[in-house]
């Protein structure tokens, strides 16, 4: 339950601290005076959306704190458990609001990200607001709330995913088969190109061999030529005399020149060694010269397989040396499309699983839905009857439908407020008064289905007054009895009804409009009842009338129908 509710600097209020108790809280002022601006601030503690505009003016932050038991609130302790943010029986939910920049959610004095806030408040406070009359027009607010009362939102969440997962595998799938037929004609293609690379056969550092072969075979007889004028000229001679026997007769030179000076040792070494090297110069030469001969067959056969290198390399818009890669590369893709059927098995057998486990979540909701109809089309019914429409009758239509996102049937509020006429959507014959009503009772059923401590109903009695205000004020008296309620109203017989009452109002101080909170008991909350009452002036009758009715919601309450 709500311990107890801190605000400062938020909209018209500068400083507040509400400390609610157990059983029925009534709010009641006038119009504007700021009541529901004591709702918005609970339910941005709760994680609703921020806006900089309800930081007071003059002032760069605003600030809520709302403090909550939660020792008997299992769901929110073992949430706070899983998060780490445990701290006993106790949960203190805080959000600040800056003038410029964004607002910050705290629970138990650390920051949580915004969802996490959103998804802990639902476990401790359930509100219930006017605007849900219009909102019940609406088929998937319908649905909505019947899920609410049915206890199947989780389950209805799940239906809905798995629907999306479902859809997702079905879109892969039919993309995938109407790809088909452009993967067919893209493996023909691979299939050719292929051909031609797997009768190239070119491998990897091949191109660089065959060029330089061909280079060798292209110029065969310049080869020759050179190599045998090196030949005549390191051994042979001529008509000069050949450099091995120009070395020899150096040698033999400085042979006699060493006899007279040793210093020239080295040099005579040195050109030793130089005739040795010019042997195996020649040697080399005469065995590259044996095995040098034309083969005009073997470079036609490399000119040809250049000339495909190239041609193909300009096909496939490739440098030459990049074909073998290339080669790898289409062979894998050809790989891939030759595996296609198994992967289009693969997303039919993905798709038939989600399909199977959308059905499974499905059926499940489907059931659930059902055995809640009748008590809640009951229970709304009985209350429809106490609250002034004794001939109404209220149900919930479950319509068989196609596969969708929100199960296999449709959700729809019938109501009739005479007898013997047919049930028809709500939205079709329920007039103002109707659907007020209407809206109250499905809330007040979803309420005491709810298991949810604290319960907030803002001006739900919009539009009733009298006998039928008095029966919605012990309505809210009787589900006070398991729940903490908190109630904004503008009817005496529901303010009446109220074992807290406060009082808001609005006071102007210098150029700036404040807002106030003040707990009204005795002769006070019967000045305040008489007020409500209407009237210029609070007359004795007025404020007889007032005692009256504080003493008559002393008296047995209405029962809710179970």
């Amino acid at each position: 339950m709500l311990t107890s509710l801190k605000l400062r600097h938020f909209a018209t209020i500068e400083q507040l601290v509400l400390t609610p108790r157990c059983g029925l809280t009534v709010l009641t002022g006038e119009t504007g005076a700021g009541k529901s601006i004591i709702i918005d601030a609970l339910s941005l503690a709760l994680g609703a959306r921020a806006d900089s505009t309800l930081v007071r003016t003059g002032h760069q932050r605003a600030e809520v704190e709302a403090s909550f038991c939660i020792e008997h609130n299992l769901a929110a302790q073992q949430w706070l458990a899983k998060h780490e943010l445990d701290e006993g029986n106790e949960c203190i939910l805080r959000r600040t609001i800056r003038a410029e920049g964004p607002s910050r959610a705290y629970v138990n004095g650390r920051a949580i990200p915004l969802q996490d806030c959103r998804e802990l408040g639902a476990m401790l406070v359930n509100i219930h607001s006017q605007h849900e009359q219009q909102a019940l027009l609406q088929q998937h607010n319908q649905q909505r709330l019947f899920d609410n009362y049915a206890q199947t939102s989780a389950l209805s969440q799940t239906v809905h995913h798995a629907w999306q997962q479902w859809q997702r595998a079905r879109r892969e799938l039919d993309n995938a088969r109407a790809a088909a037929n452009e993967q067919i004609e893209r493996e023909a293609l691979l299939n050719f190109q292929l051909e031609e690379l797997d009768t190239l056969a070119l491998t990897e550092g091949e191109l660089e061999a065959l060029e330089q072969q061909h280079r060798r075979l292209s110029n065969n007889d310049a080869l020759m030529q050179y190599c045998q004028q090196s030949i005549a000229t390191l051994y042979e001679g001529g008509e000069q005399v050949a450099i091995i026997d120009q070395l020899g007769q150096v040698q033999h030179w400085l042979q006699q020149a060493c006899e007279q000076d040793d210093t020239l040792a080295n040099t005579l070494q040195a050109l030793e060694s130089a005739q040795f090297q010019v042997e195996a110069a020649y040697d080399d030469l005469r065995h590259y010269l044996s095995k040098l001969e034309e083969d005009p067959e073997e470079l036609q056969r490399i000119d040809n397989k250049l000339s495909s290198v190239y041609q193909l390399a300009r096909r496939h818009r490739v440098r030459p040396e990049e074909l073998p890669s290339l080669h790898q590369e289409l062979r894998e893709q050809a790989n891939r499309l030759a595996n296609y059927d198994e992967h289009l098995n693969e997303l039919a057998a993905t798709e038939a699983t989600a399909e199977a486990n959308y059905f499974k979540q499905a059926k499940k909701l489907s059931k659930a839905r059902r055995q809640q109809v009748a008590p809640l089309a009951q229970g709304t019914t009985a209350i429809l009857h106490s609250l002034g429409l004794e001939n109404a009758q209220f149900n919930v239509a479950l319509t068989a439908q196609k596969p969708a996102a929100n199960g296999l049937e449709n959700v729809e509020f019938v109501f009739t407020a005479n007898p013997g006429q047919t049930l028809r959507p709500l939205a079709k014959v329920a007039s103002g008064g109707e659907l007020s009503r209407t809206s109250l009772a499905i809330q007040v059923m979803c309420a005491q289905a709810r298991t949810v401590p604290c319960l907030i109903f803002d001006e739900v009695d919009v539009g009733i007054g009298g006998g039928v205000a008095e029966i919605v004020g012990r309505l809210l008296q009787q589900l006070s009895q398991h729940a903490q309620v908190l109630c904004i109203t503008h009817q005496p017989q529901v303010a009446s009804q109220g074992e807290q009452h406060w009082h808001v109002r609005k006071k102007q101080k210098g150029n700036a409009t404040l807002s106030y909170v003040t707990p009204l008991e005795g002769e006070l909350r019967v000045t305040e009842i008489a007020r409500m009452l209407g009237g210029l002036e609070l007359t004795a009758s007025t404020m007889a009338h007032a005692q009256e009715m504080l003493a008559l919601s002393q008296k047995p309450n209405l029962q809710v129908p179970a």
